[in-house]
């Protein structure tokens, strides 16, 4: 089974195995956005499950601008020692651990972002609109401070003790948005041409590359495609993968879509998700095209699904997301022969117009209450009812459990 074998990356990091915990949002900062015990014991719990790579959910490189509340934000070394707890649970039985770093540009929901940052000033449209304000287009002198921020995140994480970085640059997130020439309007060295809008990618991962070790590892999540008539298109998605190859990144992580086409939420064609693998083809196009380590993330619920596209050669990692919230423990039932498949169907009210309004949302929190029980030490329930949920957000968070977040 490929699944269990062993991976090195370029700089000489080894995962043990090809199974990645892809970042979910995990909502377990404190108030004041700091890493928690929670987060320890969560960590704790999928290292012993026996996943080779542990992808964090989002951490924040500035506080004035948040995916969420409950996201954690590492802008100095004030929580190291925490910092340090969370990278040792993860990486406790070998695993990378991969802190994914983030800055959410437009997509910052109103209540936290009064005036969010964009490259160019235009607003996110459709059914999502109403949940974020109008951005202001960001200066230059901006932008490279949000590079250093960038750097300075991932010198952080190294220190704390984690085997590297995740740089998120897909799902319509500010590095995203700066791909798009939908979202991307500039007419100065950060737009314009693909060369300019992948830029501030590239000026990123030197930052980390400057202040890290050679052996820490250093990812890109990158989209397929946005989905959207004018977005960031297949073809400009190959050109950036083979210029961070060209720049010697560690892995690739493939995923697709943003909150005006949301393909990362499940989105896709019925054709598509019985094949579990929703981005495989695409990673044959990057395959094709430059030598790069490739994680296809988005679909995989079943062994056969897992082995096929690992069996396949289109990538070297299968990357799991939602189904590590209801089995910890996936990767050593699946070495074992124990695992068959896990069915992760939508979780939904009953009532039509409701669950087209909060279905998403809804369904995002259901998984993150999966994650609150196992930081808990509990048992998942896949059986926990959608009402129950709704009644819990609308509780604990009132007229706020309606923004529009990250899954």
């Amino acid at each position: 089974m490929l699944a269990h074998q062993s991976f090195t990356l370029p700089n000489g990091a080894v995962a043990p195995n090809r199974l990645l915990k892809a970042a979910m949002n995990e909502q377990l900062a404190t108030p004041d956005c700091r890493p928690t015990k929670a987060l320890v014991r969560l960590y704790e719990r999928w290292a012993d499950g026996g996943a080779g790579v542990l992808i964090t959910g989002n951490v924040m490189i500035d506080r004035t601008a948040l995916t969420n509340a409950g996201a954690v934000v590492l802008e100095n070394d004030a929580d190291l020692p925490m910092l340090q707890r969370w990278a040792q649970a993860a990486t406790r039985h070998g695993a990378l651990a991969l802190m994914q770093l983030n800055h959410p540009g437009k997509q910052s929901p109103k209540d936290l972002s009064p005036t969010p940052v964009a490259p160019s000033a235009v607003p996110l449209t459709g059914n999502v609109a109403a949940f974020f304000n109008p951005p202001r287009e960001l200066a230059e002198n901006e932008i490279a401070d949000l590079i250093r921020c960038f750097g300075e995140a991932a010198a952080l994480a190294e220190r704390a003790g984690f085997s590297g970085v995740q740089i998120h640059a897909a799902h319509g997130y500010l590095i995203s948005q700066f791909l798009s020439p939908h979202h991307n309007r500039r007419s100065d060295q950060w737009g314009g041409s693909l060369a300019n809008r992948m830029r501030f990618l590239l000026e990123i991962y030197r930052e980390i590359r400057r202040r890290t070790a050679p052996e820490f590892v250093v990812s890109v999540k990158l989209n397929s495609a946005d989905f959207q008539k004018g977005g960031f298109s297949e073809e400009d998605s190959v050109q950036v993968a083979q210029a961070l190859a060209n720049e010697g990144v560690d892995l690739l992580e493939l995923s697709g879509g943003n909150y005006e086409a949301p393909a990362m939420m499940g989105a896709v064609k019925e054709s598509t998700r019985r094949r579990e693998a929703y981005f495989l083809d695409y990673a044959a196009e990057v395959r094709a095209s430059c030598n790069v380590p490739l994680a296809v993330t988005g679909g995989f619920r079943s062994a056969a699904g897992m082995g096929e596209a690992l069996s396949s050669g289109d990538t070297d990692f299968v990357g799991i997301g939602k189904p590590f919230a209801l089995l910890p423990d996936l990767p050593k039932q699946l070495f074992s022969g124990s695992f068959e498949r896990v069915d992760t169907p939508p979780v939904r009210l009953g009532i039509a117009k409701l669950d087209q309004s909060v279905g998403g949302m809804l369904d995002m929190q259901w998984y993150i209450r999966q994650m609150h029980l196992l930081a808990q030490g509990k048992t998942p329930q896949p059986k926990l009812c959608a009402w129950t949920v709704l009644a819990r957000m609308l509780w604990q968070q009132g007229a706020t459990a309606f923004r529009k977040e990250r899954a």
